[in-house]
């Protein structure tokens, strides 16, 4: 994947990899789909594009679209006010995803993280999730995500998304 990819290449790799999993989307959630860089301006490496379908104060539920080898950088979910945190289900419909999480390392990682960002990334327990397998990571849990070589389609189911609290292992990165 290229680096200086226009906004319209991801959003139409992202429409086509929905397409490969049979999701159907309406015309104004394929024109509400969301492409995430997390401010680090290289969406080849680091990036996810979103199409929510409800987020309110009681639960959240999201289509997930991650590009060939792409990252969701390493964050947490912390605890606001009474809010013990976001907790959220992931379940892979097509492709495969790589799920690190705070714990005992896993040993060698199938991600691919370039040797200037490795201090951002310090939860390697490794979780591989093919289609139909899901994953549920607690609140406040360190975590990150990294797509297989054909990338992937996945579904959050959580509690309320706050994603201004996120907090992310690497200051560089905007939310």
């Amino acid at each position: 994947m290229n680096k200086n990819m226009t906004a319209e290449e991801i959003r139409q790799q992202a429409l086509a990899l929905l397409e490969l999993a049979h999701i159907p989307l309406s015309a104004n959630e394929k024109e509400g789909l969301q492409l995430w860089d997390f401010g680090l301006n290289n969406p080849a490496r680091y990036g996810i594009q979103i199409v929510e379908y409800i987020n309110n104060d009681r639960y959240c539920a999201r289509q997930l679209v991650m590009l060939p080898r792409q990252t969701v950088p390493e964050h947490r979910h912390p605890p606001i006010g009474e809010d013990p945190g976001k907790v959220e289900t992931f379940r892979v419909v097509w492709g495969k995803v790589w799920a690190y999480v705070d714990g005992k390392p896993s040993g060698a990682i199938a991600a691919e993280i370039v040797e200037e960002d490795k201090p951002h990334f310090s939860a390697l327990r490794q979780i591989e999730l093919h289609a139909g397998e899901q994953y549920t990571i607690g609140a406040n849990v360190s975590h990150w995500f990294h797509a297989g070589d054909e990338g992937a389609v996945v579904i959050e189911f959580s509690s309320p998304a706050q994603d201004k609290y996120d907090i992310f292992k690497d200051h560089r990165v905007s939310n």
